[in-house]
């Protein structure tokens, strides 16, 4: 269990840091903030390796991540009707 919750809070904090990357509106919640983390997370240490260096291999996933995902949402939620 406490696994998990070590998992949660650092894809928190991974996913946190590659929002930060990406300037801008950020069309993307919490939970998908923390999914991308954690699924970096997961990638990275499970794949690569872990340790520091791990840790920022999976801040420069979630970069990536979030910029794909902020770009299939972008369109998402702004439309707006002119006359």
């Amino acid at each position: 269990m406490g696994e998990i919750i070590g998992l949660i809070i650092v894809g928190l904090i991974v996913g946190a840091l590659g929002r930060l990357v990406n300037p801008g509106r950020d069309p993307m919640g919490l939970l998908l903030t923390m999914a991308i983390g954690v699924a970096a997370v997961l990638l990275v240490y499970n794949l690569l390796v872990d340790g520091l260096i791990g840790f920022i291999i999976a801040v420069v996933v979630a970069a990536v991540l979030v910029t794909i995902v902020g770009r299939l949402f972008s369109g998402r939620g702004d439309r707006r009707v002119t006359a």
